[in-house]
Order: C-alpha cells, then structure tokens, then sequence
C-alpha cells in the first residue's frame, strides 16, 4: 500500500543530482528517495539499533593485539598514583 504524506521541494542543483543518480542506479528518482526513507527508519529502529551493538560488540572478541584489562588498570594506575580503583585525580 502506498501512501503519499508530503511534497518535497528540491533545488535544482538537488533535483539534478537526484536524476543522474536514479539514471545510474537504473531506479526512479521516487524509487531512490522511497530507499532513502527506509534507510533512515532502519537506521533509528531500537531493535536494529540493538543488533548493531551487539555485533559491534563481538567484533573485539577474538582480538590478540589489544593489551589486557589489568595491564591497562596497572598503566593508569601508576599514572594517576591511584592503587585502589579510585578514579579520583591525585
């Protein structure tokens, strides 16, 4: 079902653009600006949102090069004089 809610206004340098855009990709220039819609509401779905950060979080996962939690703690703790977790400046 498609439903028509606004009229956009586009300068002409943007209309231009729009069509030589839809003209490579081989779609219409509403064709493009409907991709673009759904782009953006995937973009700001909670759940897609949610799944984005879980695979961005498992992306570190197996990584070697990254130096342990505790050496790092020990690395900022001797720079800050701190020996007790306290995050406090001394």
């Amino acid at each position: 079902m498609s439903l028509a809610i606004a009229e956009l206004h586009l300068t002409e340098q943007e209309r231009t653009a729009l069509e030589a855009i839809a003209q490579s990709a081989g779609k219409t220039p509403d064709e493009l600006v409907h991709d673009a819609i759904k782009q953006l509401i995937a973009q700001f779905q909670p759940d897609d949102r949610l799944c984005l950060l879980r695979r961005a979080r498992s992306m570190w996962k197996y990584r070697t090069d990254l130096p342990l939690l505790a050496d790092l703690r020990r690395e900022w703790d001797r720079r800050t004089g701190s020996n007790d977790g306290d995050l406090t400046p001394h």
